[in-house]
């Protein structure tokens, strides 16, 4: 039994737990860089590269085109596709104008 009353005993006590509070630092910023580390592992990639963004909004430039149907080419959702287009907020004919092609006319309703 160790006696902590005594100077010596404190001293061996001091000595005892110095090297064990040591180790539990090393552990504990081990864990926080292993766990940054896997944090930083599991990050997700983009889910369209700068090239498949051209190559829609160059399909949305195109009448015959939908952004269901480019979307299932590509292979993502539409909520992604408009996450990644974010120019289409302003609607297709915006796009269209910015692409520097005249947005085609609208036909006309008929009033059956």
């Amino acid at each position: 039994m160790l006696d902590t009353t005594t100077p010596g005993g404190r001293l061996v006590f001091h000595v005892f737990a110095a090297p064990a509070e040591f180790i539990r630092v090393l552990i504990v910023q081990g864990t926080n860089e292993g766990l940054e580390v896997a944090r930083v592992r599991r990050a997700r990639p983009p889910a369209m590269t700068e090239e498949q963004i051209r190559h829609a909004r160059d399909l949305l430039t195109r009448p015959g085109n939908t952004v269901t149907s480019i979307a299932k080419l590509l292979g993502v959702s539409r909520h992604t596709f408009y996450k990644y287009v974010s120019e289409l907020q302003g609607g297709r004919a915006a796009l269209i104008e910015t692409a520097g092609v005249p947005a085609l006319p609208r036909p006309a309703q008929s009033a059956e």
